[in-house]
């Protein structure tokens, strides 16, 4: 009875949040775990085929519901927590809204989305067969801490589930040093793309022994094809293999041999591509057709999502150094004439500790085709001190971002881009809505 009245109580708050205009995505869940702290400790055995978890700090939630519409294309029914919940509450938001009145729900997978940080915690109630591990990067300092914090707790979380299938970016060491015991599916791009700068390294040390890593080439921060002098730690062999990629838009690129095109902006999502296609391999589905599973994905709010204005507004959520610098290189490789808003602020889910900003390489934001800069949000003077270090000035300081993107609209440039950190994020992209039912296209 526990458990029944737990997911009345969920849908009603579900039904209730919609109406009032929320997203119901945690709160549901969290208040269904009061009444029954045992919701989703059965959830497994509701799974016909596999459980799939998705963790890292940047991509999971494109990864995860990426697998979840290749799932579904192939005419599975999917569980998935879409909108990004990610911790115990979230995956009891997502059963309770998918399970009937009666407490029954069939599915033939689970596609979850986990916070790293809760990993240990989620596994206690629900069992993976599979774990994707996007990336790990320095994010939310005074949340996660230092970057071998996050790695011993994703260890705990694994030893948790013996047989565990594991699924890694087999460019970044740091995902990497998680298959050396348990074995995995590596995925990775075997040839150097971008240009060698000398940007951020998140885990310049080899997470064996501790010697300074050496490169062959790299992609931005750590991921590329490294070694270890010291120890002989190096990029495994990769299991699904990136080659051929061309960075024009639609991107090309070839995964194991078989041409691929998309129209998704961003180096970055080719991570994310292929650590589909390896989940996929991992669960024993076919990846015959699978550049039409990827045609009908929709990415989620403010993945490079773009508004039709007049002149197009794109808007990136970068919550992270490494985020923040595949935000810019994807600007920079725009050659519109374009505006430029950056958003900052410090709550509790963005992070209190704003030093990150310090290890964004924001002088390259200054190209050659740059027309106006504006910075915003509650943190907006900090991010306006870091572009004066990096010998920018902003062009338009504000605390509105509805005046900072009539502002851009209003100019001569080509394209508008806004990039956010995580609590900037829902509010811009009401704002954008709220300006498309004033404006249109105009």
């Amino acid at each position: 009875m526990r458990k029944l009245l737990a997911i009345w109580v969920g849908k009603l708050l579900t039904l209730a949040g919609h109406i009032i205009g929320k997203k119901s995505s945690s709160s549901p869940g969290e208040y269904a775990l009061r009444i029954c702290p045992d919701l989703v400790r059965d959830l497994n055995k509701y799974i016909k085929k596999s459980v799939i978890v998705t963790c890292g700090t940047n991509g999971k939630t494109t990864t995860n519901n990426l697998l979840c519409s290749a799932l579904e294309a192939k005419g599975y029914k999917v569980l998935c927590n879409r909108l990004g919940a990610n911790m115990l509450n979230g995956v009891a938001t997502a059963f309770l809204q998918a399970a009937s009145i009666t407490g029954k729900l069939e599915a033939d997978y689970a596609c979850l989305e986990i916070d790293e940080a809760y990993t240990r915690i989620v596994f206690d109630y629900v069992k993976p067969d599979v774990m994707v591990i996007t990336n790990l990067f320095r994010d939310q300092l005074d949340r996660y801490g230092e970057i071998d914090i996050t790695s011993n707790i994703l260890k705990e979380a694994i030893a948790k589930v013996p047989g565990i299938k594991l699924v890694l970016n087999g460019d970044d060491p740091l995902c990497v040093q998680f298959g050396r015991e348990a074995g995995a599916i590596y995925y990775g791009i075997s040839e150097k793309v971008l240009p060698q700068l000398d940007d951020t390294k998140e885990g310049r040390f080899c997470p064996v022994c501790g010697a300074q890593q050496k490169f062959n080439y790299y992609h931005y921060s750590q991921l590329g094809d490294f070694y270890c002098p010291s120890c002989g730690f190096k990029r495994p062999e990769i299991d699904v293999e990136v080659k051929n990629v061309s960075l024009k838009t639609p991107m090309r690129f070839t995964i194991n041999g078989q041409p691929m095109e998309i129209n998704y902006k961003g180096f970055y999502n080719i991570y994310n591509i292929i650590a589909v296609y390896g989940a996929l391999e991992a669960v024993g589905e076919s990846t015959d057709g699978f550049e039409g599973l990827l045609a009908g994905y929709k990415p989620q709010i403010g993945r490079m999502q773009e508004f039709a204005f007049k002149k197009p507004v794109i808007l990136s959520l970068s919550k992270n150094p490494a985020g923040f610098n595949q935000a810019i290189s994807t600007v920079n490789t725009d050659d519109r004439k374009k505006d430029v808003i950056i958003a900052i602020n410090d709550l509790a889910n963005d992070g209190r500790d704003v030093s990150w900003l310090w290890d964004v390489d924001f002088d390259k934001v200054k190209d050659e085709n740059l027309n106006t800069l504006t910075t915003t949000g509650i943190r907006k003077w900090d991010i306006s001190l870091r572009f004066k270090y990096a010998d920018i000035m902003p062009d338009f300081i504000t605390s509105d971002m509805k005046e900072a993107v009539l502002k851009a609209l209003d100019t001569d440039s080509e394209v508008v881009y806004v990039l956010v950190n995580y609590t900037a994020l829902f509010p811009t992209e009401g704002v954008l809505n709220e300006l498309l039912k004033e404006r249109g296209n105009e």
